[in-house]
């Protein structure tokens, strides 16, 4: 398989689900500003909307499937015996699939705008709001001593929310989140997240390389 990622973007969550699974996609880097690869290939023809993550499969179709709920609920159905997600048709199946639609429209899509700087100081009051309350309902989901989002076992929810904890390049403080913040240094203790991050950096090096010796 081969994944196209890009430096500290929400395809970290991805990497995260993979290595959980024992899993080693061939990492691409897609340059977001430069809009180039690490391999060389025209990101464009690979999702036209050039955008990460991009799943190649290795299938004889060499499907690709791209959107990051999308993506790591795969992987994660296809080792069902690893508990990253519920099995379909369950109750708790739709509880996930609730959680991971919220973390997609409430927190990482509200992040997009104050990264980018596309708002007036209105617009920055109401998207920092509507950050710290989706945040704050993690944080008491949290308040019961549970170590991940869903209970004791770590699950693709708790993959995409650290890979979209954003609040340091949007501007909104969590320092008040206490629970929150033990979660978070709970996942950055994982090795599957640490790898995520040691190999995310090593292909963003090499490309940086790359472009400097080609320039």
């Amino acid at each position: 398989m081969k994944l196209y990622i890009a430096d500290a973007t929400c395809s970290q969550a991805v990497q995260v689900i993979a290595n959980e699974l024992g899993l080693s996609p061939e990492l691409i880097h897609f340059d977001v500003f430069g809009k180039s690869t690490s391999n060389g290939s025209k990101f464009a023809d690979v999702n036209s909307l050039q955008y990460v993550p991009v799943l190649e499969l290795d299938d004889e179709a060499k499907t690709r499937l791209t959107e990051t709920i999308i993506i790591i609920s795969y992987l994660a159905d296809q080792h069902l015996e690893a508990g990253l997600i519920p099995k379909r048709g369950t109750l708790e199946r739709v509880k996930m699939d609730q959680l991971l639609t919220f973390i997609a429209t409430e927190i990482a899509q509200k992040h997009i705008p104050l990264m980018r700087k596309l708002m007036n100081a209105d617009g920055i009051a109401y998207h920092t709001h509507k950050l710290q309350t989706a945040y704050g309902l993690l944080d008491a989901k949290l308040a019961d001593g549970r170590a991940y989002l869903m209970g004791e076992q770590f699950t693709v929810a708790d993959a995409y929310v650290w890979a979209t904890l954003w609040h340091e390049r949007s501007g909104v403080s969590l320092d008040h989140l206490k629970n929150l913040n033990a979660y978070i240094e709970r996942i950055e203790t994982r090795p599957a997240v640490k790898r995520a991050l040691k190999e995310e950096a090593a292909v963003v090096a090499q490309h940086k390389a790359q472009l400097a010796a080609a320039a």
